[in-house]
């Protein structure tokens, strides 16, 4: 059930919010922090934040550099 949990979780916020900027390094970076929010969030529920964290950076950063501009766009990253 934790697992489920999480995965639900994780995938999720990575379809809402992994794709923000435009070029891949930008969606990968925002997909990271994201990820790694969400799986903090997450692995706190769960009983293990760092690891949540972790792995959600990880695969936020994945989702981020996979998809491109046309996918999802949110706007301009609040870094640029």
């Amino acid at each position: 059930m934790k697992i489920f949990t999480l995965a639900a979780a994780m995938s999720l916020s990575l379809i809402a919010l992994s794709a923000c900027g435009s070029t891949t390094s930008d969606r990968a970076l925002s997909g990271a922090a994201i990820g790694a929010g969400a799986g903090a969030v997450g692995g706190a529920l769960l009983g293990s934040p760092i690891e949540g964290a972790l792995i959600g950076g990880a695969v936020g950063a994945g989702a981020g550099a996979l998809t491109d501009q046309d996918d999802i766009n949110l706007g301009k990253p609040i870094w640029r």
